[in-house]
């Protein structure tokens, strides 16, 4: 029973904290008594937050239709948003949570910047704590050994949403270095399927170095 509760303090602990620090942009600029006018970076970030919330919402109701389709039993969710990258709900979160602090910017000064820790905060927790990584480890248990889910997952960005005939033919190094494709959402990819960063690397050196020797 106490550790029960434990446990449930802890969770509870971790969601105020949570809720805390994505909240510090909004609660920084309401406390304030500055009323700086509407600019350029406010209506950034408020498209920002608009699009993040649309593509939020619309990827969870396109995951719900899915999964409540009966003949769609047993499989991963691949319509809509989802063909262009794994986890387009994890992207509009942190999307609208990094609109609200651009949006606050004309009303941060001094130490009040502080506030960027909130947006940082949810990237970093769904980049590498309780978002992708669990939810990537989850699908490869139940689907790994099906080849169309492993050409789906080569094929689909983890986060940022692209084409997947523009995705797939990108180097490893640029999607590692950019659109987040890290080696922990891929441990359990069969070995003669997993990519080498260096023979990418290598490919992307040739290609370039051939491209400026035939350079008229």
């Amino acid at each position: 029973m106490r550790s029960k509760l434990g446990k449930l303090a802890v969770f509870w602990t971790f969601q105020a904290v949570w809720v805390w620090t994505v909240s510090l942009p909004v609660t920084i600029v309401n406390a304030s008594d500055r009323d700086p006018s509407v600019r350029a970076v406010d209506i950034i970030g408020w498209i920002m937050w608009f699009v993040g919330f649309a593509f939020e919402a619309t990827s969870d109701q396109q995951k719900l239709v899915f999964k409540n389709t009966p003949d769609n039993r047993g499989k991963w969710c691949n319509v809509g948003l989802w063909k262009l990258t794994r986890h387009p709900n994890y992207f509009g979160e942190i999307f609208l949570w990094w609109g609200i602090f651009v949006a606050s910017m004309p009303a941060l000064k001094g130490a009040e910047w502080l506030v960027i820790l909130g947006p940082v905060f949810v990237t970093l927790l769904l980049l590498f704590v309780s978002g992708i990584p669990l939810l990537e480890e989850s699908a490869d248990k139940k689907f790994i050994n099906i080849p169309e889910y492993r050409l789906y997952k080569r094929a689909t960005s983890p986060l940022i949403p692209l084409p997947p005939s523009v995705y797939l033919k990108l180097p490893l190094w640029f999607k590692r270095a950019f659109l987040f494709e890290f080696p922990i959402y891929n441990k359990n990819q069969p070995q003669e399927e997993t990519l080498n960063w260096y023979d990418y690397l290598e490919h992307s050196l040739d290609m370039v170095f051939t491209w400026i020797i035939w350079m008229p």
